[in-house]
């Protein structure tokens, strides 16, 4: 048996999320049955994240367990093939040790949103990024963004129906920036709380917006009420970017 690291890349459109469902398609169902198909063997894969439906990934970390003896770049190729047009990429495979855990390992996460900015709707990037139409001040919502950084209650951009055990989590670093029509949101931390990032980029939209200020939006981290966040960002701009391991 040969456990193995993979780093995958999908687009999250057509898929109800990472975690396998009854009645939804999933991006691990799809990788897990692209094993089945490379090897003859029933396996279950474990994650670095769990997104959400309609949330990208760039680098996805999995593992998986192997009893056939293949090469790590025969798993990657195999899986590949085997995934045919399913929009899921295995970018890479590597051998790792039996103790090696995407998810339990996992040191660091990172997420980026990103939002495209002008008056025209989207062509390429529909359903890849959020449309917003009028002005925003990027320069203002990296401001507000500042005082997410630490460890805070995130109760105001935590999901009703979040699973964690506690809200308390801490940001290591959020930045806003702009390149042309783009505005992108990203953000660092060793685990994050159910829509902790979709909340706290409609939130900052709302900033960029003029609508709040960055002391409004401080005042909504601090009120620890759900009932204060802003609209919900759209998973459509999501991506997982990359796990951090020791």
């Amino acid at each position: 048996m040969t456990r193995y690291k993979l780093l995958i890349e999908f687009d999250g459109t057509p898929y109800a999320g990472w975690q396998r469902q009854k009645n939804a398609p999933s991006v691990q169902a799809c990788v897990e049955l692209a094993v089945a198909r490379f090897c003859g063997e029933t396996v279950t894969l474990a994650a670095a994240g769990r997104t959400d439906a309609g949330v990208h990934a760039l680098g996805m970390v999995a593992h998986v367990d192997i009893e056939k003896p293949v090469r790590a770049d025969q798993v990657r190729d195999g899986l590949n093939f085997h995934l045919g047009d399913a929009p899921i990429v295995i970018l890479d495979a590597s051998v790792v040790a039996a103790d090696f855990h995407a998810r339990f390992r996992c040191t660091g996460r990172h997420y980026r949103y990103a939002i495209l900015n002008r008056r025209a709707p989207a062509a390429l990037a529909r359903r890849r990024a959020w449309h917003v139409i009028g002005p925003l001040d990027a320069p203002l919502m990296h401001q507000a963004a500042q005082s997410l950084v630490g460890q805070h209650d995130f109760t105001t951009f935590r999901a009703s129906q979040c699973q964690a055990e506690s809200p308390v989590k801490t940001l290591n670093a959020i930045a806003v920036t702009r390149c042309g029509e783009r505005v992108e949101i990203t953000c660092h931390a060793r685990s994050f709380l159910h829509h902790q990032v979709r909340s706290m980029a409609g939130s900052l939209v709302m900033v960029g917006r003029g609508r709040w200020s960055p002391a409004d939006f401080e005042a909504a981290l601090k009120a620890r009420d759900r009932a204060r966040c802003g609209p919900v960002a759209p998973p459509d701009g999501l991506y997982f970017v990359r796990a951090d391991y020791p």
